[in-house]
């Protein structure tokens, strides 16, 4: 079995046209782009111009970079995440 790279950033495991409309809107356009661009830095963009932007989304992020369904990073992640986002003033509320 051959593992084929997704073409576009909706194709990423977790996320969709939604998600990628978003990161596009940020100026992330291909895959190459978001997996090297870092989930912090991205979030942070987003919740500028999205304050709803949520943690899960965050996730998502993470968990598309990694391969992973976004509950396994909310899991075994959290405590890093949360603290990363309070050192950046980003932390949930």
């Amino acid at each position: 079995m051959t593992n084929i790279a997704p073409a576009q950033i909706k194709d990423l495991k977790g996320l969709g046209p939604k998600s990628a409309a978003a990161i596009n809107a940020i100026g992330i356009t291909t895959v190459a782009e978001f997996m090297h661009t870092d989930a912090f830095v991205m979030y942070a963009q987003l919740k500028q111009l999205h304050s709803t932007a949520s943690l899960n989304f965050l996730y998502a992020i993470i968990g598309a970079q990694e391969n992973q369904h976004w509950q396994h990073i909310a899991k075994t992640q959290k405590t890093e995440i949360l603290m990363r986002l309070d050192d950046m003033g980003l932390a949930p509320k």
